[in-house]
């Protein structure tokens, strides 16, 4: 037990460096175009799906929160807040460049998700496209001055990401608590989840024996995007890291990790259970994030 300890103690430690200098670069890119980044999101009206998916494809996780503020608050359609929630791969891509060996798949994994993203947001904005008349309007509304005063829109920088920091891109100073202290105890928490989730593996592969194990997760191989999708519906980084693991470790297939991160809405779902006025659409919503990203994985693992 001891050994397996320390080795899943070592190959985490070993990833710390990358990890901490990946996410003090992503606070530095947000510190400098997060408040354009979400305004783009605000004034992309017909246009969302495509901006909403690039925009989720940062690894940040302040982005799905302030898109479900903005729609919880109808200033994005539903295709774009689902394009966001699909294309966020949460703590995969930090995970996957601490690891230079494996960064191969990062530009797959984000071209697939980018792809999927587009499609589903631009399929349900046509699908709801009589309620999303209505938010399309409002936007101009709201983006002309002419807004209702009756409408405070101010709650969307009052959201909180992981960690407890600030979603809000808007930034009016150097702020080296969000800058620096933020990453490190990110990266802390991040260390933490992956020693877990790799002494876990370790001992089950101990215990059960490396060829049966194998054989046990290949002959489930049907149920994997099911179960990887519900495990990223988790509202916590911890999901997308116990994800992105299990399939660098080679323990699911490539359609089950796509499952996996499309349906990890991260925080964003917490803010839409509680925010969203409509508790049936928010249900809706999380249940139409869950559906695509288990055909999306299913597709991709027997066809392509």
């Amino acid at each position: 037990m001891t050994e397996i300890l320390l080795d899943a103690l070592w190959d985490t430690i070993k990833m710390i460096p990358l990890l901490l200098l990946i996410y003090v670069g992503i606070e530095l890119v947000e510190y400098k175009f997060g408040e354009k980044i979400k305004k783009a999101v605000q004034k992309a009206g017909s246009v969302g799906p495509l901006v909403g998916s690039l925009v989720g494809s940062f690894p940040q996780c302040g982005f799905s929160v302030i898109s479900t503020a903005l729609y919880t608050q109808r200033l994005v359609t539903i295709g774009t807040l689902m394009a966001v929630y699909l294309s966020t791969s949460d703590e995969a891509i930090p995970i996957i460049l601490s690891q230079p060996e494996k960064t191969g798949i990062i530009l797959p994994l984000i071209f697939t998700k980018i792809f999927i993203a587009v499609v589903a947001g631009y399929s349900l904005d046509l699908i709801f496209r009589k309620k999303n008349k209505e938010i399309l309007s409002h936007i101009k509304a709201y983006s002309t001055g002419k807004d209702s005063k009756d409408h405070h829109h101010e709650s969307v920088a009052e959201e909180h990401g992981c960690c407890g920091h600030s979603a809000s891109p808007v930034a009016k100073s150097f702020n080296l608590k969000e800058i620096f202290l933020h990453p490190i105890i990110h990266t802390f928490k991040i260390f933490i989840f992956i020693f877990l989730v790799s002494a876990a593996i370790n001992f089950l592969v101990e215990k059960i024996g490396q060829d049966a194990f194998a054989s046990f997760l290949s002959s489930h191989k049907f149920f994997q995007p099911f179960l990887a999708a519900l495990i990223g519906l988790i509202p916590n980084c911890a999901a997308s890291v116990a994800i992105t693991e299990f399939y660098l470790k080679g323990l699911i297939s490539y359609g089950s990790v796509i499952a996996g991160l499309s349906a990890s809405g991260g925080l964003g779902i917490l803010v839409l259970l509680k925010e969203e006025k409509e508790r049936k659409n928010a249900l809706l919503i999380i249940s139409m994030l869950f559906g695509i990203s288990v055909a999306a994985g299913l597709i991709i693992q027997y066809f392509f």
